[in-house]
């Protein structure tokens, strides 16, 4: 049975985008990028939202066709992101790249508990909106926090939901990101 992890880079208050929408704030240092990388080379499956699908597929499957002008850290995320297999989840968009596999956000529920059934390893999940929408399947919330606040925006963790988390792992970073890794408590 695999695991399901919910990680992004994130302000201080909370936010993954700024209140325009924009999420130039999280650009991640060069330490918070190798533990992403580290992230991308466990996961079995990336699972995405269309807004965080649209911001990563192109930049890093473009950015792995032309490694050789890229910072190595950035190339070696590229290469893992390329890799893995990515299901994005919506109602919008109506056909995706090769390695790329749609699922309507109608059948995300159970699309995500099917994949969770049969996938072993980690389960990727990235996009707020996707993840509020089952955030009771989470087993895992990695976020990393970046040292700026936004002043609002859309939130990491949705609103009013109460979910018992317990502090497995945190790392703090030279330029003041702080990596924080919580377990759903199963009560």
């Amino acid at each position: 049975m695999g695991k399901i992890t919910y990680g992004m880079l994130i302000s201080a208050d909370g936010y993954y985008e700024d209140a325009n929408g924009e999420i130039g704030f999280s650009a991640p240092d060069e330490q918070a990028h190798r533990l992403a990388n580290e992230h991308a080379r466990d996961a079995s499956v990336f699972l995405f939202g269309r807004k965080l699908f649209e911001a990563m597929e192109k930049p890093w499957t473009e950015a792995a066709a032309n490694q050789a002008n890229l910072p190595e850290v950035e190339a070696e995320f590229a290469r893992e992101y390329v890799a893995t297999p990515r299901v994005v989840f919506s109602d919008t968009l109506t056909d995706v790249p090769d390695g790329v596999r749609l699922v309507r956000r109608a059948d995300a529920r159970a699309e995500v508990e099917r994949l969770k059934r049969e996938t072993d390893g980690e389960l990727s999940l990235g996009g707020g909106a996707l993840a509020a929408s089952i955030v009771d399947l989470i087993d895992e919330f990695c976020p990393f926090v970046v040292p700026t606040m936004v002043g609002g925006g859309k939130k990491y963790f949705p609103e009013g939901v109460s979910i018992p988390l317990r502090l497995t792992e945190h790392r703090v970073f030279d330029s003041g990101t702080v990596f924080l890794r919580y377990a759903r408590v199963i009560e």
